[in-house]
């Protein structure tokens, strides 16, 4: 949920990629990802935020900002994902018990 928001933020410009990284898709919080969440889609989540400012130095601004777009609509998909996974896991024990 945390991740959507941050996503939701960068979508509408309150946080810019820069922020995004140095608040929250830094190497540390990578790292807890790998460790606690074993998660494929997780990791690749948090790929994905650490790259956004990546995109700013190498193309020219109109092409970052479209690109910028569709990385956070591949975000937001895998966020959607963990989160139906999650839904789908809580469902299963639920049922079991």
């Amino acid at each position: 949920m945390l991740n959507l928001g941050l996503v939701q933020a960068l979508a509408s410009g309150v946080v810019s990629p820069t922020e995004a990284v140095q608040r929250f898709y830094h190497a540390e919080n990578c790292l807890y990802v790998q460790q606690h969440f074993r998660q494929k889609a997780a990791q690749v989540l948090m790929s994905h935020g650490v790259q956004l400012p990546d995109l700013f130095e190498g193309l020219p601004a109109e092409e970052a900002q479209r690109e910028l777009y569709h990385e956070l609509e591949r975000m937001r998909t895998l966020c959607l994902l963990l989160l139906e996974k999650k839904r789908a896991s809580g469902v299963a024990s639920r049922a079991a018990a």
